[in-house]
């Protein structure tokens, strides 16, 4: 594991600013979030001190000033009211002054509270020589004032009229215009105050203005540091990731003014090395058997590396020689996985040795799969091909030990070449060699040459197993009767269902050529259910024209392996109500072993509905007789091998002796198959043999030789 605590990146030489500027960008977002909050207070601890002498200005305006000036003015309203209400004294009737006086005496009580209220507020000098004056023309009128009062109690009105024009008006024009004064005072200084004010709000206006775009400037000039030592960084870190992403593993990641980056560029690092020692393992298990470090199939149709998004180019050459390690399941399933492998490794090591004196050019080992292997060359000739050939079954000869065992290396060869003078595709030359392989596995050869001939049987295979499909589901298919007879009385006692298939297109096609094709597919249990239904709807034809004949239909290893056959069974024959025991089931020996347990289970169910059950062709399965005496069977059929020439070969006629003596022995019906002379039919006869089947009785029939047959049957005795 490759270690994750890595020094840092080398840096280069720092100058001051970078010393005094952090390298985390944590810590670069708080100076620079901190440094514009402390801005932020700055402004607002700038702005604060005017406003606050504004604020308090405008509270002395509202609390003070303005409340002198409205005491000043109401002082002028009330000395120019005391004049009318003096004028309204003298000429209102004695009845009515007593108003009248408390009038002027309010005005004048008003006046004075006014007067001596401004003696405390006022700080002016010119305000208080103005209220010095004031006072004292307030001190004439108020003589004046009494003077008057006195005449206009003595009804002397003349000359209250004359103290009021001589001395009241003059001293209350004295004091308006004092008091006018005072009003004209105040007012300036208001207007001051204000004009002060509004100068001051100027100031505060320009001064925060200016702070605030030296905050802005500051503000931005902090941002793009910040974003520039971010983005930078990141910008550098998504170069390098994207040199990564296009194959470049060999250009460092370089180191940045951030410790965080630093960190990502380090992980991006050791990705990227932990990425190109995958990328080789990866390259290697794609091209490369894992097992023999052989190169694999890929790497044999691959001729070099193809540019990117480009198909690979498929290499071409003259030979090659395709060969598998033969029993290798049985070798994995017996001995087990790791002794398969041990041969497997033995044969890639002894096919190198043999290639290592090889002096064909190019030429190339693969592991295809398995315990398969291919070799290619640059050679068309077939006599090099077949010496390669001989000197690898040589090189095989010796067995490997494995443990306590000694196992053979057994191989089957197919060998394939270009037309003379050319070159073909390795991928076409592999196929061809795997048709020749598969030939020389089905025909039990050691090796096979690809011809084209091959090719047409795979072709025509390839379509068949749809067009079986189609036979079942259109009824192409046709179920041919062979009858069978007593060896006693002649008599016919039923018949074996035989398949036929017509082709609409390729016309007969021989069950040798299909059934084994369909066995292989799993489509033998579609032709196995078609035969039973027709089997059974035949059968049920006969019940009254044809009661004593039974019809037996060939079941495959398959059928016996599928849990539902018995239903199937079982349901067709209830649906055409026919009689169970006249259905007779042919098991194949052979087939019954391969899993005798479950065989035996499904064929004593049958039984015990009354299925009859026949072990067809007895005698060359080599089963186990213990295994017989288990099988619910009433019928044993000797194979034909054992009847051509019976009458001529003893050894023939012992063995099919034992066979029928054994079958009696077991209580069971003994039919011999495939007699075709009246001297086998003597013979078998003569040794006890039950019923007969084969050409000497009749052919299969179908369609009217069998209705033929059917009506001449009772009659016939042979």
């Amino acid at each position: 594991m490759m270690n994750s605590h890595l020094p840092p990146p080398a840096h280069p030489s720092r100058t001051l600013g970078s010393y005094l500027w952090p390298r985390r960008i944590g810590r670069r977002l708080g100076l620079g979030f901190g440094s514009l909050v402390v801005l932020m207070l700055l402004a607002l601890l700038n702005a604060s001190a005017p406003l606050r002498a504004v604020t308090q200005a405008t509270e002395h305006f509202a609390s003070v000033d303005m409340r002198r000036l409205l005491r000043v003015q109401a002082l002028s309203l009330q000395i120019e009211g005391v004049g009318s209400a003096l004028v309204r004294l003298m000429n209102a009737p004695r009845d009515n002054r007593v108003a009248e006086y408390a009038d002027v005496d309010a005005r004048n009580r008003l006046i004075d509270g006014i007067i001596e209220s401004l003696n405390t507020e006022l700080h002016d000098s010119t305000q208080e020589q103005t209220l010095q004056r004031l006072t004292a023309c307030r001190t004439l009128y108020a003589a004046a004032f009494i003077a008057t009062v006195d005449e206009v109690e003595a009804e002397d009105l003349v000359t209250a009229a004359k103290v009021l024009n001589e001395q009241i008006n003059p001293s209350l024009k004295a004091m308006l215009a004092e008091s006018n004064a005072l009003l004209n005072r105040e007012r300036e200084r208001i207007e001051t105050q204000l004009e002060e004010s509004q100068q001051l709000m100027h100031r505060i206006a320009v001064t925060a203005g200016a702070f605030s775009v030296l905050v802005v400037l500051l503000a931005a000039l902090l941002a793009w540091r910040i974003t520039k030592s971010v983005v930078t960084p990141l910008a550098q870190l998504e170069a390098a990731a994207l040199r990564i992403a296009s194959g470049d593993y060999a250009t460092p990641v370089l180191a940045t003014s951030a410790e965080e980056v630093d960190r990502v560029g380090q992980a991006l690092t050791m990705m990227t090395g932990a990425i190109a020692t995958r990328e080789l393992e990866i390259e290697r298990l794609a091209f490369h058997d894992p097992l023999t470090d052989l190169p694999n199939r890929t790497s044999l149709l691959q001729s070099g590396a193809a540019p990117l998004g480009a198909p690979p180019q498929i290499p071409a050459c003259h030979s090659l020689l395709l060969f598998d390690l033969a029993r290798l399941k049985v070798i994995n399933e017996t001995l087990g996985f790791g002794t398969g492998d041990t041969m497997i490794k033995e044969v890639a090591r002894r096919a190198q040795t043999v290639l290592a004196d090889f002096s064909a050019p190019n030429t190339r080992l693969a592991n295809v799969s398995g315990g398969m292997f291919a070799i290619v060359f640059e050679s068309g000739e077939h006599s090099l091909t077949e010496q390669l050939h001989q000197r690898l079954v040589d090189a095989m000869a010796q067995p490997v030990h494995c443990g306590d065992h000694s196992v053979d290396l057994s191989l089957v060869f197919g060998l394939a070449d270009s037309p003379p003078g050319t070159t073909t595709p390795v991928i076409a030359l592999l196929r061809n060699a795997e048709v020749a392989l598969d030939v020389a596995k089905s025909t039990a050869q050691g090796f096979a040459w690809y011809n084209p001939a091959q090719e047409a049987a795979r072709l025509s295979h390839l379509g068949l197993l749809s067009d079986l499909r189609t036979a079942v589901a259109e009824s192409q298919l046709q179920m041919w009767l062979q009858p069978k007879f007593s060896l006693q009385t002649g008599a016919a006692v039923g018949a074996e269902a035989l398949v036929r298939w017509q082709h609409p297109q390729r016309g007969f096609i021989s069950p040798a050529e299909f059934v084994p094709f369909a066995e292989q597919t799993g489509a033998i249990t579609l032709i196995t259910d078609w035969m039973l239904a027709q089997a059974v709807r035949t059968l049920q034809d006969w019940q009254h024209s044809h009661p004593h004949l039974s019809i037996s239909v060939n079941i495959s290893t398959r059928d016996l392996q599928d849990p539902a056959f018995f239903q199937r069974v079982t349901q067709l024959i209830q649906a055409h109500g026919t009689p169970a025991h006249k259905l007779r089931l042919e098991i194949v020996e052979s087939g019954l072993m391969q899993d005798a347990q479950s065989s035996i289970a499904l064929l004593q169910r049958l039984r015990d509905q009354g299925v009859e059950l026949s072990i067809d062709d007895f005698g060359t399965g080599y089963s186990s007789l213990a295994y017989l005496q288990r099988l619910p069977v009433s019928e044993l059929k000797i194979d034909r091998s054992f009847v051509t020439d019976i009458d001529t070969k003893p050894g023939s006629q012992q063995l099919a002796k034992t066979m029928i003596e054994m079958g009696h022995g077991m209580d069971l019906l003994v039919t011999a198959e495939g007699i075709e002379t009246d001297a086998e039919r003597a013979t078998l006869q003569k040794l006890g043999c039950d019923v007969m089947q084969g050409y000497f009785g009749s052919r299969p029939l179908f369609g009217p030789a069998l209705q033929a047959w059917l009506d001449k049957a009772e009659s016939k005795n042979l």
